[in-house]
């Protein structure tokens, strides 16, 4: 059996990891490499790094403090925020990334994702997904979020992750702007919902406060992995608890 992957979440503005609600009322959460570090010491499956900052102010992804986390870390690595191109991938996996996600550029232009896939393979692909539910709508549904959350797109989430899978994305990274750091909960609703479609892995994000809540995403919402940040940049519980937890609820974890 596939082992459930715990991963922390780093994202990154101005060279601080910081964490907000929505998306909005940012807070300081430390420096990028230390908080790496620290994670790779306490048995972090995977970090994801993303510069939160770069598409909204228009500018590349920090790259030198990719390459410094990179050197703390031996894990697998994926960044996102501000790639746009082929080369800006190329330059993040040349900086000691294993992975880049895309949401904003893949959304303007699908044929990033199957060029990359082409290109470096469909492993290091990762679809960035921020959605956000439908107000009024008498079904449940979600739409696409670009620009850090802040712009949406009237893009139906589901329809949007079927296509990218069909073209080339390997590995969904699905943030609920709605729950995203409310602390009470993933959108399980959502993840189960693109679990079930898709046959690529799918981390659930946004919305963790207890253990318990990673348990439910990866037990009720299917996900194969599970994101959070601040439950972990502020100390409130560890990688080692949270899989410790997780394993006495029979999801299967990697324990060193």
């Amino acid at each position: 059996m596939l082992t459930k992957r715990v991963i922390p979440c780093l994202d990154v503005t101005c060279g601080r990891v910081v964490k907000g609600t929505s998306f909005t009322n940012l807070r300081d959460a430390g420096d990028p490499v230390e908080q790496a570090a620290f994670y790779y010491r306490e048995g972090a499956d995977e970090l994801v790094f993303l510069d939160i900052g770069a598409t909204p102010e228009g500018r590349e992804t920090m790259v030198h403090v990719v390459e410094n986390v990179a050197k703390q870390v031996f894990v697998p690595l994926c960044v996102g925020g501000g790639l746009r191109t082929i080369d800006d991938m190329r330059r993040m996996l040349k900086a000691g990334a294993d992975k880049v996600s895309i949401n904003t550029a893949a959304v303007q232009n699908p044929g990033l994702l199957r060029e990359g896939a082409a290109i470096f393979g469909r492993q290091c692909m990762v679809l960035a997904v921020d959605a956000r539910r439908c107000a009024g709508d008498s079904v449940t549904a979600w739409e696409v979020c670009t620009h850090g959350g802040r712009k949406p797109t009237g893009i139906d989430v589901l329809d949007w992750i079927k296509k990218a899978v069909d073209i080339g994305a390997g590995e969904i990274l699905l943030t609920s702007w709605d729950a995203d750091g409310q602390r009470s909960g993933y959108d399980n609703e959502l993840n189960r919902a693109v679990s079930e479609m898709v046959t690529v892995p799918v981390i659930a994000s946004g919305g963790a406060g207890t253990l318990e809540h990673l348990y439910q995403a990866l037990a009720l919402g299917k996900a194969d992995a599970v994101l959070a940040a601040s439950i972990f940049h502020y100390r409130e519980y560890s990688i080692r608890q949270t899989k410790e937890y997780l394993a006495a609820k029979g999801i299967p974890v990697r324990l060193k």
